[in-house]
């Protein structure tokens, strides 16, 4: 349980941290958000839990491919927002990546990479 917490924590101190540096600094925000730390992090938890190396680099690669689809979302925020507010842009920019998602498996399925 211990352990537990303990991961818990420090996800959770990443999070805010990236969200007080992004208080201060749009571009550093950004920057550290797109960083792939929570993905390393998960990988570290992944070792540390002795989990087979097998696992940990499926991990990573279905990573990248869940990661292609959601770029999107990021280009259609900013363009969203003054139009549509806040939460109908979180919303519209969620259903335009699930849209994306859902496409992208399909395409890539073609070539024998099943994300479903």
């Amino acid at each position: 349980m211990t352990w537990i917490i303990t991961k818990y924590a420090i996800t959770a101190a990443l999070i805010v941290l990236i969200s007080e540096v992004a208080k201060r600094s749009d571009k550093l925000g950004a920057l550290i958000a797109a960083l792939p730390t929570v993905t390393v992090l998960a990988m570290i938890w992944l070792y540390v839990e002795h989990q087979p190396s097998e696992k940990i680099s499926n991990h990573a690669w279905y990573t990248f491919w869940y990661v292609l689809p959601t770029l999107p979302m990021f280009l259609l925020f900013p363009f969203l927002l003054p139009r549509l507010g806040f939460w109908l842009s979180l919303l519209s920019s969620a259903v335009i990546t699930m849209t994306c998602f859902g496409v992208f498996a399909l395409v890539v399925r073609r070539f024998g990479i099943d994300l479903l």
